[in-house]
């Protein structure tokens, strides 16, 4: 069971959300806007956050700015925009996912369930990649470029990990998304391709290591 948090300013939403939420055992608690999400979050330790971009006294992307400051707990983004910008913004600000409305229950639970999974697997790897001046290390979870720490999404580092782990392999979108993200992907693959041209920018000079491969996917390629 998870303590989640649901920061929505619909009420309609936040019942729905909760009704499910509760069905598959987990426990909630709400929050009507940003102001009120980011005060919860100073006084419980939460499991999940799912919040709303577009809300009163403190909009979704600000309040998770806040959050990010003290606390990495996973945050599900909902909005019913999806537009690139939105999206870009929202990993970039350290989100773990993120659904546009109107949305499936069902494979919001789905999604929540992944995401979990993910962030409370054991982490048994213990080596490490260095290529030039890109140092990965596994074990502590970080990358740096010529002794300088690189500062990645969670996603973007497990999206680069298992590039690396794989490397010089022919990876299918199909697969970067069942193997990355956990779950069946519905709906287009926009998550990727947004997810690949923020790690290309956050890798620099080594942005040249993930090569596109034409009508198949992406090859992280040494």
């Amino acid at each position: 069971m998870y303590h989640i948090l649901v920061a929505d300013d619909e009420a309609r939403i936040r019942e729905l959300i909760t009704k499910y939420a509760v069905f598959e055992g987990h426990r909630v608690t709400e929050a009507k806007d940003g102001m009120e999400a980011v005060k919860l979050c100073r006084d419980n330790a939460f499991d999940l956050i799912i919040i709303d971009v577009m809300m009163p006294e403190l909009d979704g992307f600000s309040a998770c700015r806040e959050i990010r400051k003290t606390s990495s707990v996973p945050i599900l983004m909902l909005s019913a925009r999806g537009e690139e910008y939105d999206r870009i913004h929202g990993f970039e600000l350290g989100v773990d996912d993120y659904v546009v409305k109107p949305f499936s229950p069902k494979e919001l639970m789905m999604r929540v369930d992944a995401i979990m999974k993910r962030t409370h697997k054991g982490e048994t790897e213990t080596e490490r990649f260095v290529y030039e001046t890109l140092d990965i290390n596994f074990t502590a979870h970080t990358v740096e470029i010529a002794g300088e720490r690189v500062p990645l999404s969670p996603k973007e580092s497990e999206l680069l990990f298992y590039f690396v782990r794989n490397r010089n392999i022919a990876l299918t979108r199909e697969k970067l998304i069942t193997e990355v993200w956990g779950y069946d992907f519905y709906g287009d693959d926009r998550t990727l391709d947004t997810h690949i041209k923020l790690l290309r920018k956050s890798l620099g000079e080594y942005s040249r290591l993930i090569v596109t491969v034409r009508g198949v996917g992406y090859r992280f390629e040494i």
